[in-house]
Formats: C-alpha cells, structure tokens, sequence
C-alpha cells in the first residue's frame, strides 16, 4: 500500500506537469519564499524483491580507493558488510558520475556546470515507479523539497553546503518537470521524520553536504559522518527492513591512476556470513541500476545499465550471470569522457537513442521500460547501447563521439 505524507503546504491545483527551472532562484529572499509554497511528499510501498525490499545509496566524494579503505570509520562500516574491491566511477569530474548512477549515462559530460538532461531521457525513477516502487532523495541542506538552484550556501559562514551537481535526479528534466517527483527530493532532515513516521521508501539517494562527504574536508570528516549517520540505521527495524546499503564516492581523487573508488554493501539484507568479506567483481555506477533491475524485476533503460555487472549476493538470487572485463582492465581509467551533447569542449551534440531491442543476452532476460520505446520510436539517432560488461571512455569512444582535441 502507498501512502503520502504533505509536510508542506501544497502548490495550487493544477500546477502538476511543467515545472522544470521553478524552483532555481538561489537569493535568500527567493528561497525562503519558494519553501511558503513547496510541496513535500514521503511515499511508500511494499514491493518484495528477490535480494532486498529497500535499497539506499550513500555517496561520498573524490577519494582514490587506499585512503577510503584506510579510513577508520569506513573500515569498521566494512567490517559489518562486503567490501567491493573493484567498483569503479565512470569519469570525472562530480556531475557526469552522479547523472550515470541514475540515467546509465553521462552524455559525454566533463564538466560541473547547470546541465539539464532532456525530458525523454529516462532514469531508474521511471523504473521504479513503473512498478509501483516508492522513491526519495535526501540531500544535506537542500534548502526545500525540490529545490533546483545550483547551490544553496551556509547563511552563517558562506560555505557551499548544497550543490545541485550532487543531486542526480534533479538534472534530469524526467524528473525535475514533474511536482511530484520534485517533492520526493527532500532536505536529509525530513529522512528522520520519515524514519520517525515508518515512512521511508524503498529506494533512496542519501547526499551529505560539501563538508560531509569529504569534498571540501578530508575522509576522516566523511568517515565519521558516514558511521555516525548508519550505525545507530544498522540497528533501527523501521529501517532495517531487509534493506541494503551501498556506501560509495563519485570519483577518484587522483586523476592520473585508474578512477578505483571504494563501494561497501551492509545492512540486514546482507548474510551475517558475508560480513567482512571482500567482493572483486567488477562494478561501476551502473551497477547501481543493474541491481535495483535484477532485485525487483524492474525494466532496462536500454543505455549501459543492460550490460553492467549486478552485486554478486544480489546475482546470487536473481540468476544474473557476472562476468569478467574481457582484455585488459589495468589499461583502463576511466578519467576522461568521451564527446556527447554536454561536452564543452564540443564534438558529437546529439543525444544517443536507447537501444530499443537490447537485451541481456546471455545474461538477464529484461527487457526495455515500453514508455521509453514509445518515447524513442522511429530515433534516427545513433545507438551505442550493448548487453556487453565493456563500457567507453574518452581514450576508447563510441563510433562518432570521439572528444574534440
């Protein structure tokens, strides 16, 4: 059963559909006036999947994987879970890696800029909701519920505390044109009050601020406030309902060694047999999606989601086959993106279509989201979409969206 909860006073009747860029004013005059009249909802549902019933995300940022696996606090959430030893980002710098984890693309972006990501271009939102699946965001000092702006900063000392180009959803215009999914993007404060209520969704993007995920500060603030938000969770049955945690970063810190990133999975979904033990698969962001897919029996996007390696315990349940990087990986970095229509250094300005007939091949039997095959029907544009693990990157391009020098 899905049920909604209003924390603030509603938009006017009939303001529903077209509301990318309402919400983007940053003055603090506009913005305080903006929460008068910003709507707020906290959704659930209670759809079983196969591994899990709740998943949620936790990024931190921009740290090579040796310093993240130091880390104290990270190490002890580890210890409670499985440490993935091969995850991997997708590409630098922030932005185009947190529009990957959602949209299984970054559209050749390299840049932290305002993007926005046209209304046809689908994410896991549209997935999850398509099966009826409850969904939120929570962002540290995101100043109110869908809230567009670039950033909001700390009114006492001036610090950047909310960016938009950590709010994955809110890019997309799949998501930021619609009220409702405007008002699942939430202030990390409201969690606590869905948490409070039993209201928590199934699925979850936790984003702490620029000083909390080790942006602007250094891993050992992020490792603590990593710890110090999920051990009192780990032990909290209004959220540990077969529920799993995957802790992870954007982006190496080191552009000139492979973009490695730490991934810990935890929670009461995890076999206490697992805890402490290491995962050497390859993932990458898309991972993310793959999984949430495979869990719930969802549809694809059609982009690099259909190829992407699903976490081994889930692929355990699921049937999912997980595969090795065919030729060498070590060759591989992952530091630099291919052209596409937001590169500024220009090249390709085309958005590739889904692949509309892609499948899992030997892999999963999924097939596309039929919304997303309606939206992109009779595309003329070009598709570099496989069922295949191998993912590019700006020294090994598709066809036609090779980086402008």
């Amino acid at each position: 059963m899905r049920s909604a909860v209003l924390s603030l006073p509603l938009l006017a009747v009939g303001a529903v559909a077209q509301a990318e860029n309402l919400y983007t004013a940053t003055a603090t005059s506009a913005v305080y006036a903006a929460q008068a009249t910003a709507k707020t909802l906290s959704n659930t549902s209670n759809v079983k999947g196969k591994a899990f019933d709740r998943f949620v995300v936790v990024w931190l940022e921009n740290t090579d994987y040796d310093m993240a696996h130091g880390d104290e606090n990270l190490n002890w959430l580890a210890k409670q879970g499985i440490t993935l030893s091969g995850y991997h980002a997708v590409t630098h710098p922030s932005e185009p890696n947190y529009v990957a984890a959602i949209g299984g693309d970054y559209f050749g972006m390299q840049n932290d800029d305002f993007n926005q990501i046209a209304k046809n271009v689908s994410t896991v939102i549209d997935l999850l909701e398509d099966k009826g699946i409850s969904w939120a965001e929570y962002q540290e000092d995101m100043p109110f519920s869908g809230f567009s702006g670039k950033a909001w900063v700390n009114q006492k000392n001036g610090k950047n505390d909310y960016v938009r180009k950590h709010n994955p959803a809110v890019i997309h215009n799949s998501a930021a044109s619609q009220i409702d999914r405007l008002a699942s993007m939430k202030n990390l404060t409201m969690f606590y009050e869905d948490l409070k209520n039993d209201a928590l969704p199934q699925w979850m993007f936790i984003t702490p601020n620029m000083t909390s995920d080790a942006h602007d500060s250094d891993i050992q603030t992020a490792g603590t406030w990593t710890r110090s938000f999920l051990e009192p969770l780990l032990n909290d049955k209004k959220f540990m309902k077969n529920t799993l945690v995957l802790v992870t970063f954007d982006e190496n810190e080191t552009y000139s060694i492979q973009n490695r990133i730490l991934g810990i999975l935890l929670g009461d979904a995890v076999p206490k047999e697992l805890a402490g033990t290491t995962d050497s698969n390859f993932y990458n962001h898309y991972s993310e999606i793959a999984t949430v897919e495979a869990n719930w029996d969802l549809h694809t996007l059609g982009r690099f989601d259909v190829g992407a390696n699903v976490f081994q315990l889930v692929a355990d349940k699921t049937g999912d086959q997980i595969r090795t990087w065919s030729g060498e990986l070590s060759q591989r970095y992952f530091n630099f993106s291919y052209a596409g229509v937001f590169n500024s250094h220009g090249g390709n300005r085309r958005y590739p279509a889904p692949n509309l007939s892609s499948c899992g091949g030997k892999t999963h039997n999924r097939t596309i989201l039929p919304a997303i095959k309606e939206l992109w029907k009779g595309s003329t544009a070009p598709v570099y979409y496989t069922p295949k693990l191998e993912i590019p990157d700006g020294l090994n391009p598709p066809s036609g969206f090779a980086p402008v020098v």
